[in-house]
């Protein structure tokens, strides 16, 4: 660096203005930075160049000296002046001017505390967010068809009520933590770079307890059951989960709290089995009724009938759709209610009284059919 021109070296003429050399920097910067070009030893000996190059050129003074004698100047040291000087081992010892104004500069690496080890303002971590509850609820199937109110018991952790969720006993408050003083972070070299991590004193909360209190031991919590109530949309099934924000357990230092998600569980009804939010119910017809056709009745789910007519000739396992008349739906796309799907069962009577095989029989050679002819023809027989 000692014989290179910095200007060459920034890509401006000697006589550029102190915005065309922040302008150049930042181009540069980005381009020539060790995060944009990962193994490369050659980009980052040019980065340092760079960095040392702006560190002289951006300060008036320092430009100044540069110009009256570049050999003189870099001979006296003041070159060198940032080096040693930046926390967190910023590359080639170059110490940024004005990081403030230089915030967005590498907008794709991240804050520039991250990567030099120095923020541009001191900010404790967010407190946590408390953790999500899980808890399940039993419905009567005619409560998951309608909807209903109902209350579940939810064992959470609240903010103790003695210190008010701070852990520390009454009278006395938590104090910054020495060792990060009050960030929740600590930095470690890591050669180029600095890697933030939680502090190992506080535990990434910025403050710590020495008077813990007696109730919640300086955990700031308390464990109980809490009776929230919920509300089950009309068409609930089994294993939906319903979320109340806001409901869970509580955070920690004063963080907000978690959720609470209901899974419900419905009972089997012995007649109506649910298929997405259609219901199918299986009706038995006599054989008469499906040979030479019938209006029938069905039930319908939550109680009623539907009416429909089967056709002469109905087949044993035919399925009919009656549109609507299904379970509610929960998301409100497309039909507001699911269909009822009747499928027919063909019952063969067991017995039969002496007339009524005597009809049968004149039927069977009435019609002097042969009903298998059909499959064993496609059998090959």
């Amino acid at each position: 660096m000692e014989t290179k021109d910095l200007y060459k070296v920034l890509e401006v003429s000697k006589g550029a203005s102190q915005d065309e050399i922040r302008r150049s920097y930042r181009r540069l910067a980005r381009k020539y930075h060790p995060d944009a070009n990962p193994g490369d030893d050659g980009a980052e000996e040019r980065f340092k160049g760079i960095q040392q190059a702006y560190e002289v050129l951006s300060n008036p003074e320092k430009r100044r000296e540069y110009d009256e004698g570049p050999r003189q100047f870099f001979g006296s040291g003041n070159a060198g002046q940032g080096a040693g000087r930046t926390a967190g081992g910023t590359a080639g010892g170059a110490e940024f001017q004005d990081l403030s104004d230089l915030s967005d500069l590498f907008g794709g690496f991240g804050n520039l505390g991250d990567v030099f080890g120095r923020a541009t303002s001191t900010r404790r971590q967010t407190s946590p967010k408390g953790e999500d509850v899980t808890v399940s609820v039993k419905l009567k199937f005619a409560e998951a068809l309608e909807g209903v109110t109902t209350r579940v018991g939810v064992p959470v952790e609240e903010a103790c009520g003695d210190c008010g969720g701070s852990g520390a006993a009454p009278g006395t408050s938590p104090r910054t933590c020495p060792q990060c003083g009050g960030r929740g972070t600590q930095s470690r070299d890591q050669g180029l770079f600095a890697l933030s991590t939680a502090c190992t004193r506080c535990g990434g909360r910025g403050s710590i307890v020495e008077t813990p209190c007696p109730r919640c031991k300086g955990a700031g919590k308390t464990r109980s059951v809490k009776q929230v109530k919920v509300r089950i949309p009309a068409g609930a099934r089994d294993g939906m989960k319903v979320r109340i924000p806001g409901r869970g357990g509580a955070g920690r230092s004063g963080g907000p709290a978690g959720d609470l998600f209901v899974v419900t569980r419905v009972e089997e009804h012995p007649v109506f089995k649910r298929k997405g939010d259609d219901f199918v119910v299986s009706v038995p017809v006599s054989f008469v009724e499906a040979a030479l056709g019938a209006e029938i009745e069905a039930p319908r789910p939550g109680g009623g009938t539907v009416r429909l007519k089967l056709p002469a000739g109905t087949q044993d396992g035919k399925q009919f759709k009656v549109r609507g008349a299904g379970a509610p739906r929960t998301r409100r796309s497309g039909p507001e209610r699911g269909d009822l799907i009747v499928r027919v069962g063909v019952v063969v009577p067991k017995k039969l009284r002496r007339r009524e095989r005597e009809i049968l029989e004149a039927l069977a050679e009435e019609r002097d059919e042969n009903v298998r002819a059909e499959l064993f023809r496609r059998a090959g027989s």
